[in-house]
Parts: C-alpha cells; sequence; structure tokens
C-alpha cells in the first residue's frame, strides 16, 4: 500500500475527499485558500473553483450535474462544469465566530455536518480554535438544520457502516471517534459510546468506510492513516509522506483506491509534500458516496 502523491496541490488544509463514479473524478477542498479542485481520473488533470469563504465538505446530490457544497457559513449547490451555485436555506447567524466543517450524506440521503469555532480569518489565516462550541446538524432539503449533538470541539469523521446500523463520529480535540446505534429506516442514531481514543499518533480527523466495515481514518499530525476493525482493534497503519493527513474516500472504477488529502499549515521544512493528494491502491473496495436528495 504505497502512497503515490497525483497532485502536488500545496493546500494549506485539504479536506472533504468525495468521489463521483459518473463523472470518473475527486473532489475536494482547500479550506484556507477558499477552493474547491476537481481531479479527472482520465485526463489525470485538475480545474480549481475559487469561493468567497471557506470550502469545507462536499457531497453528491441525486442531480448529476450538481454538488452540494458547504462553505465557513452556508450550504449551496454547485455545478463544477459551469461554475453555477445556489444558496440553499441552510445559513449559519453565528458566522464568522462559527463555521461548518465536516460533512457527509447518510444512506437515507441526508446531510449530517457539524460545526465548530471559526479558526480561519477573513484572508484564510489560521486562528486559534475555542473547544466545545460546535454542534453536529442533520440537514433535509426543504427543512431547518437540525441539532443531533451538542458540544463539540471539532467534528469530523462521519461514516455510515455498510449494513447502515452503525454511525461513526469524531472529535478531534478529544482525540476520539465515537460509534452509535443507527436506525435505517428513520435515520435517527442511539447515545454514542467510545469507539477508538487516545491513539498517540496524532488526532482523528475525517474517515472513510470500507465494504468489509472497517474504518480508515486520517491522522492529522500523525502522518498515517490507520484502518480499524469494527471491534475498535487497529488492523494496519499506512505511513503517509506528510504529516497532516486530513481526509481520505475510495475511488477508482472498482472503489479499490484510496484518495487522500493533507494539509500544508504549520508544516515543517522538510514536510515538502504536506498539502498534497495522494492515492492507494489498497485491493479492499470501499464503499460508494451517499447522494443528498433534492427531490
Amino acid at each position: 500500500m504505497e502512497p503515490i502523491c497525483i497532485v502536488p496541490a500545496g493546500d494549506i488544509c485539504g479536506e472533504a475527499a468525495t468521489w463521483d463514479a459518473s463523472a470518473n473524478s475527486l473532489y475536494w477542498s482547500d479550506i484556507n485558500r477558499f477552493l474547491l479542485h476537481v481531479y479527472d481520473a482520465d485526463s489525470r488533470s485538475t480545474r480549481t473553483h475559487l469561493f468567497d469563504e471557506p470550502v469545507v465538505a462536499i457531497s453528491l446530490t441525486d442531480h448529476p450535474d450538481l454538488l452540494l457544497v458547504a462553505l465557513g457559513s452556508q450550504l449551496i449547490l454547485f455545478n463544477p462544469a459551469s461554475g453555477a451555485r445556489q444558496s440553499l436555506p441552510a445559513k449559519l447567524g453565528s458566522w464568522l465566530d462559527i463555521r461548518f466543517n465536516d460533512g457527509r450524506s447518510d444512506p437515507l440521503s441526508a446531510f449530517w455536518i457539524g460545526t465548530m469555532g471559526n479558526n480561519v480569518g477573513p484572508n484564510g489565516e489560521v486562528l486559534p480554535v475555542t473547544e466545545g462550541r460546535g454542534v453536529l446538524y442533520r440537514y433535509r432539503n426543504g427543512h431547518a438544520l437540525e441539532v443531533i449533538e451538542t458540544g463539540i470541539g471539532i467534528p469530523n469523521t462521519l461514516c455510515w457502516s455498510p449494513d447502515s446500523r452503525r454511525f461513526y463520529f469524531g472529535d478531534s480535540l478529544k482525540n476520539e471517534i465515537r460509534v452509535y446505534d443507527y436506525d435505517p429506516q428513520s435515520g435517527n442514531i442511539g447515545a454514542g459510546a467510545s469507539f477508538f481514543s487516545g491513539f498517540e499518533r496524532g488526532l482523528p480527523d475525517g474517515s472513510a468506510m470500507d465494504s468489509e466495515g472497517y474504518l480508515w481514518n486520517c491522522r492529522y499530525g500523525g502522518g498515517c492513516v490507520v484502518r480499524i476493525a469494527p471491534n475498535g482493534i487497529i488492523d494496519k497503519i499506512i505511513e503517509i509522506p506528510a504529516e497532516n493527513v486530513t481526509t481520505c474516500t475510495f475511488g477508482g472504477s472498482d472503489l479499490t483506491t484510496l484518495y487522500i488529502t493533507t494539509a500544508a499549515a504549520e508544516r515543517a521544512p522538510e514536510d515538502r509534500l504536506a498539502g498534497s493528494l495522494f492515492a492507494i491502491e489498497t485491493g479492499i473496495r470501499g464503499m460508494p458516496e451517499n447522494m443528498f436528495s433534492l427531490s
């Protein structure tokens, strides 16, 4: 499982890796430069779109030409072919104090997203993080943001098990990923329990789920991706040639390529590939991306 640098993007904080099988493309963002990248796997070329505020999360939708994009202050619809943008009625009244962070659609096509104390300045500068101000929300098209959980530091990792019975959610500042019972009929969750916590290599950032029910967790400050079994035991550790590993997702024609984003913020001088997009041929099939329903 050798990681290959496929785009030396130099992202200050690469995030939101999302695979689009219909377009054979990967979407990801740079939060601090307000960018959304599109990597075309056929041509191996990258196109980048500019925004006016942080781009923090991305989801496919049931309209193939539209993405759901979470900005620092709001959710929008975005057409990556034309660049057209449309606001949704899901906005944060507390922006610039609070911003959206990691988000993903669930098996029932609702979008789950967390907030945190804003650590991105008006020009993308890195600011201190305020603990415990975050909220986990669920958003269904045409509805208001629904509060699911409060008291979060930095929300990261939103994944569902292959049988849609478990939901995984992390708080980077607590160095913990929790697991919840998920009802595949209602989309509601039960009380959470600690799943993977206290690992000494960095802090938990974004994750991806494979078809065997193993969670692949990116470790910010840890220089690795950890594959965690459904019982919370480490299966393997994959070294990444960048210290701050941020998000990952499975893609490629057979969903066995793990795409990994990284961050160049506060990098050491020798960390020359920090902020790059990497790919690993894992030989293990991942789960396809869930889509947000606009219907």
